[in-house]
């Protein structure tokens, strides 16, 4: 029986990319740095997991840039006009998001987050479209800033379980990339993929479920945890 869910937050829950895109060129040109990331560039830099990283990422490829004190500044003032974003509404859930969490802690089953993101912007998106207190909604919240190793690596959900006090057998992941595909799977998870707007196209010929949507049909593995709430619409 599956005991809880575990989320990834950025394309998952939502599709986020286009607001941290928007808050990342916002970002530079207030502070002069002559960086700007258009669709492609930026699908490109998801290969990179972490806001930092990608900014550390861009330097190389560019050859120019901030130092690595003017990244972590950067990333400070990129992260607050998310959150403004986020909060003013703009960003709703995926199809399904809100009425697969509300069937499963019906149904007893605890919700966990594992993330590569950074705790405040987990807190906004909570906020903004479910008006829940995040730690109220979720049993265990794993952001990338606890971790020595994001995604791919498998830090993010080990914490996710340890938080649980569950073992990976008892947990579903839920994710929309390849690299968190290999993040849930190295935690000893079994992964349902619902591929996002900047993931779509990827390989994810490993993962045991891949579904468009939450709306969608969910597997046996999960209905049958989600009992009698399932039905609820």
């Amino acid at each position: 029986m599956v005991s809880a869910l575990i989320f990834d937050v950025d394309g998952t829950l939502a599709e986020t990319e286009e607001a941290h895109r928007r808050a990342f060129n916002e970002t530079f040109a207030a502070r002069g740095v002559d960086w700007n990331w258009s669709q492609e560039t930026y699908r490109e830099l998801l290969k990179t997991t972490g806001g930092k990283e990608r900014m550390a990422r861009h330097r190389e490829v560019m050859g120019f840039g901030p130092s690595d004190d003017e990244i972590a500044d950067l990333h400070k003032i990129k992260t607050r006009r998310y959150v403004e974003i986020i909060t003013g509404g703009e960003v709703p859930l995926r199809p399904g998001v809100a009425r697969l969490i509300a069937n499963a802690r019906d149904a007893g089953l605890k919700l966990a987050i594992a993330t590569t993101t950074n705790r405040p912007n987990v807190d906004a998106l909570i906020r903004a479209t479910l008006g829940a207190d995040p730690d109220h909604l979720f049993d265990a919240i794993a952001a990338g800033d606890e971790v020595e190793t994001k995604k791919p690596a498998p830090d993010v959900f080990e914490l996710a379980l340890n938080r649980l006090h569950l073992s990976p057998e008892a947990c579903i992941a839920f994710e929309d990339s390849e690299m968190g595909l290999q993040s849930a799977q190295g935690a000893g998870l079994r992964v349902l993929i619902t591929p996002s707007a900047y993931t779509d196209g990827g390989d994810f010929s490993t993962a045991e479920w891949v579904l468009p949507d939450l709306s969608h049909p969910l597997p046996p593995e999960i209905t049958e945890g989600l009992g009698q709430s399932a039905a609820i619409s």
